[in-house]
């Protein structure tokens, strides 16, 4: 049987995360750099453990005013001390409520940065190994950022979109490109169920791309975002695959 985690990034200032939390199976917090505070990891924090869905740190850029999505030029020890700041902030609420903070997804351009420049990813994976070895670090399918947790003695999960388009290469389709979200829900459905039973998806030039699926994020700041999650886990159940945390 097919297997999956369904992810969202959440406590980023959208209205509807109580409802996302119903339907997911791993949240990523932010926490507090390119969004969210004390107050809102808290709060996430209590509604993650409430619906049993395991707890993430979502730690980006400090960069409100462009939500974390401009690349931005830091050491690779800034980038250490960036994301290990951010973990243990929202590692001391997760233990402080009684549980244990497991993954780490890094966010926006932070993100995309470390998919492709490995030095960047040595700094945020040994960044998360330092705040807690046991913890799995989530990429990027084939990323330069899955290779270095893996090299850096940590387990890692491989990330795959519902909502975005990739690149021949296996990256996603940058987003100030008018294809790089897929705004049909069926489409998006279509393309997550193959990624989980196949391992392929299909680039924008219409070559297939081989990845693997381990969890796939599912977008918290869309108008529709509910809606999406809850068709998405439904058509995951109907096609016998498992939802489960990694």
């Amino acid at each position: 049987m097919h297997c999956v985690d369904l992810n969202c990034d959440l406590g980023e200032g959208a209205s509807h995360d109580a409802e996302l939390l119903r339907l997911i199976t791993s949240a990523n917090i932010a926490c507090g750099a390119h969004a969210g505070d004390e107050t809102t990891m808290r709060a996430t924090v209590e509604l993650a453990l409430k619906h049993g869905v395991a707890i993430g740190a979502h730690p980006g850029f400090a960069d409100r005013e462009n939500f974390g999505r401009r690349e931005l030029s830091l050491t690779h020890d800034e980038v250490h001390a960036l994301v290990l700041r951010q973990i243990h902030q929202l590692q001391g609420i997760v233990q402080h409520a009684g549980a244990r903070l497991t993954h780490v997804k890094p966010h926006g351009a932070l993100y995309n940065m470390a998919a492709r420049d490995a030095g960047l990813a040595r700094a945020i994976a040994s960044a998360v190994y330092e705040a807690d070895p046991r913890l799995v670090l989530v990429g990027l399918a084939g990323s330069k950022l899955l290779e270095a947790g893996a090299a850096g003695g940590l387990d890692t999960a491989s990330e795959v979109f519902a909502d975005r388009t990739y690149q021949p290469d296996g990256s996603l389709t940058p987003r100030d490109r008018p294809d790089a979200l897929i705004s049909n829900q069926s489409i998006a459905v279509a393309q997550v169920l193959r990624m989980v039973r196949e391992g392929k998806v299909r680039a924008t030039d219409g070559s297939d791309v081989t990845l693997r699926a381990d969890t796939v994020c599912l977008h918290g700041d869309g108008p529709h975002a509910v809606e999406f999650a809850r068709r998405v886990s439904a058509e995951l159940k109907s096609a016998g695959i498992k939802l489960r945390s990694f």
